[in-house]
């Protein structure tokens, strides 16, 4: 009986434990599922934040919950990038120093007054001046000081710090011709507001009016803060404030900018807007959108870059980097950079060989060099030495070539371009013949073609030149911006292979390579311009839809199909506004001037023509243009004089001079006409028609010998003109000079043995 109960006890005590335990189980798995419940529950139930407009918030803000990416930030270069002048933040030495600039012999002094920065230095007028600086530029290796002028100018002092060796030092440009140049650096070219401002700080608005040639230049954030990459943050903040299981969804946790991306391209649309070589087209509000949204960037253009595409001016990193086969394999900044202390995430080659195998890269088989050289340290063995070679900039400032390219020393010998074996601190003391020897025992006699041979090829005029631009620019294997250039190389090369090529441009996905089809589209029919280049009014892509805009204004509109006459003017007022804001430098206000032109409007092009000259008296585009438009006015008085101005500070401005000698001869001075229609045949040798109008002017002033030479020179240049032939056979007859008539026939026939002129002629005078 007991153990019955005992049993019967046990067995209900067994089954008591088993609800128990289930019970247990189940509350186990209710606290462990719960959140996910709740999240679920929260995701149907709770509403969404409200998406507003996102504002900024300042750095600062970020740091409670990014306490190690702002602490990486805070005091990197992008957090120094601008300050107010402080104890905290001036390096220079202020303390009654002195420099005497080598170029121009000025004293400067450098002070403290009351508290205040100070540098006695030539100013506007050319004359010794008490100025003070406000804020700091920078940190290192240099840090420039701006001063305040009137019209809400900041003015960057053109003697800046070097902090790597604690000295006062002279920037660059050198040349500078007065304090009326715009190079000074109380002029334009020297103003923080329109050359500085925009990278120097965060949301900045440049706020310049045209009409009163003044700043209202304001910013969100003095430096370059955490909003500059991530785009305004108060959306995320407030999504960041609400209890964990309370956040609702947002897209990107509420940031504007998606910088988690992999493709190197999105990382690369926020960082070329300030590491690239380029002109904006408006405030950049760092927010998301296509690169030509916000600035369209330099190609490889001759004076920017050498002939193979290595950086020449100072050009930053965006159109080497874009180059680089890293780049055309999707590698991105932050594979070698930490973008918040902007450092390089190893050391030496470490950092390269993360991607590549050390076995095969990191040996003297390889390189072929040793880590010492007659028993000295030596840096031949590090990757960048050969595919980094770099230039100083702002005097002091070394900066790497980004394009990571393969040295070509035989390139050197082609197209006299730098290669890193030549470079400064290698063997810059060996001859090139040295170096291609040595380079070509290490590597053998192989070399791949190189697009910088097209170019430099194409800028000669080559003749067979077009086609192979032709191929660069449809294969779709060569970085955009190597395609971008040969397109805009091929306007020196008008035909239908030329039109087709750029029609299959504008289908690209690309959008420099839509918008540069578009600028270097030349003269093309109505027919062309329409069919092709209307339709990309509706671009996505601000800087194609202005192009495609500007492009078509000197048409008529009635030419348009009405149902794109409000895309038309849409995009043209988006043109306007772009170039508005632009309108500080003498380029823009030369562009409204063209476009009045284009538009018929005299007045607003004389006036933008001669803003830009106010603001660089040196723009020669700007003189050439109004002078064109005087003279299409009647003033030839004033057209000469711009020209001769443009002519004589650019001499090798040999379509000016051609257009300078037209003039003059228009204007009857024979004289002078035929010696600037020389000077432009000179430099223009295959520009036959500039040789044979030099020809008609010194036959008006009855240098008869010295005339039918120059008409020789134009029929050699080009024997099957029939006018050039026409025009000397009669002089030779009318003369009486037969048998040089005779002569002259025999010649061109032997050029051109189809020659009618020359036929006819040479059956017309009796044999001797």
């Amino acid at each position: 009986m007991s153990d019955r109960k005992r049993g019967g006890n046990s067995t209900v005590s067994a089954g008591i434990l088993y609800r128990l335990e289930l019970v247990a189980i189940l509350s186990a798995v209710v606290i462990l599922v719960s959140p996910f419940v709740y999240l679920a529950r929260d995701h149907h139930q709770i509403a969404p934040l409200k998406e507003e407009a996102a504002g900024f918030v300042g750095s600062k803000g970020c740091e409670a919950c990014h306490q190690v990416e702002y602490k990486k930030w805070y005091g990197s270069h992008h957090e120094l990038a601008m300050a107010v002048a402080s104890d905290e933040t001036v390096l220079g030495d202020f303390g009654n120093s002195s420099y005497t600039d080598p170029y121009n012999g000025v004293h400067s002094r450098f002070y403290m007054e009351s508290g205040d920065y100070m540098v006695e230095t030539e100013g506007p007028d050319g004359e010794l001046g008490q100025f003070k600086i406000t804020h700091v530029f920078g940190v290192f290796p240099l840090q420039q000081y701006l001063i305040p002028f009137p019209e809400g100018r900041l003015q960057c002092l053109n003697i800046a710090w070097d902090s790597r060796d604690s000295q006062w030092y002279r920037l660059p440009p050198y040349d500078v011709k007065n304090s009326e140049d715009w190079l000074h650096w109380t002029n334009g070219a020297q103003t923080w507001n329109g050359m500085c401002a925009e990278c120097h700080s965060t949301r900045l608005h440049k706020g310049y009016d045209m009409a009163t040639e003044s700043y209202e230049t304001r910013w969100f954030e003095i430096d370059v803060g955490c909003e500059a990459c991530h785009g305004p943050g108060s959306r995320h903040v407030t999504w960041a404030q609400q209890p964990p299981l309370a956040r609702g969804h947002m897209n990107n946790y509420g940031l504007v900018v998606d910088s988690s991306q992999d493709d190197n391209d999105a990382q690369i649309t926020i960082c070329a807007p300030c590491h690239s070589r380029r002109f904006q087209l408006g405030d950049n509000d760092h927010g998301p959108g296509s690169l030509l949204d916000k600035m369209v960037p330099s190609l490889l253009d001759e004076g920017l870059y050498h002939a193979d595409g290595q950086i020449l001016e100072e050009v930053y990193v965006y159109g080497s980097f874009t180059q680089s086969k890293m780049y055309m394999n999707n590698v991105k900044c932050s594979d070698c950079h930490d973008l918040h202390s902007l450092e390089t995430l190893l050391k030496d080659n470490e950092l390269c060989l993360q991607c590549h195998r050390g076995e095969e890269y990191d040996t003297a088989k390889h390189h072929f060099h040793k880590r010492e050289h007659e028993g000295k340290p030596s840096e031949g063995y590090l990757c960048v030495k050969c595919h980094m070679p770099g230039r100083y900039y702002m005097g002091i400032d070394y900066r790497p070539d980004h394009s990571l390219r393969v040295p070509r020393p035989d390139l050197s010998e082609k197209l006299d371009v730098p290669n890193s074996c030549s470079a400064r601190g290698c063997h810059d003391n060996k001859p090139l013949n040295w170096v291609v020897e040595h380079y070509t025992k290490w590597y053998g006699e192989k070399r791949k073609p190189h697009y910088g041979e097209i170019f430099t090829e194409a800028r000669r005029r080559n003749p067979d030149s077009g086609s192979e631009l032709i191929r660069l620019a449809g294969d779709g294997l060569l970085p955009v911006i190597v395609r971008a250039t040969a397109l805009s190389l091929l306007s020196s090369y008008p035909g239908d292979e030329t039109i087709a090529a750029l029609q299959r441009a504008l289908q690209d996905r690309e959008a420099l390579l839509r918008y540069t089809a578009i600028r270097n589209m030349g003269a093309v029919s109505r027919e062309t311009l329409l069919s092709l280049v209307a339709p990309k009014l509706y671009d996505d892509v601000l800087a194609v839809r202005i192009e495609a805009a500007l492009r078509l204004a000197a048409l008529p509109e009635s030419s348009l199909r009405e149902d794109d006459l409000g895309a038309f003017q849409q995009a043209l007022a988006e043109y306007r506004q772009a170039m508005l804001y632009n309108a500080d430098f003498a380029a823009q206000r030369y562009n409204l001037g063209n476009l009045a032109i284009a538009r018929g409007d005299s007045e607003t092009a004389i006036a933008m023509f001669e803003g830009a000259l106010r603001i660089d008296d040196q723009f020669y585009p700007a003189k050439v243009n109004l002078a064109m438009e005087y003279n299409r006015r009647g003033d030839n008085t004033r057209a000469e004089i711009l020209l001769r101005e443009a002519v004589s500070q650019n001499p090798h401005l040999y379509e000016v001079a051609y257009s300078l000698g037209l003039l003059l001869a228009e204007m009857n001075n024979f004289s002078d006409a035929a010696r600037f229609l020389g000077q432009a045949a000179d430099g223009m040798p295959d520009y036959s028609r500039a040789r044979y109008n030099q020809a008609l002017a010194l036959l008006k002033l009855q240098k008869w010998r010295e005339g039918a030479e120059a008409l020789e020179k134009a029929i050699l240049a080009e024997p099957t003109s029939e006018e050039y032939f026409m025009t000397l056979a009669n002089f030779y007859l009318s003369s009486g000079q037969i048998e040089q008539a005779r002569q002259l026939a025999k010649r061109v026939l032997l050029l051109a043995p189809g020659h009618k002129g020359a036929g006819e002629l040479q059956k017309s005078i009796p044999p001797r």
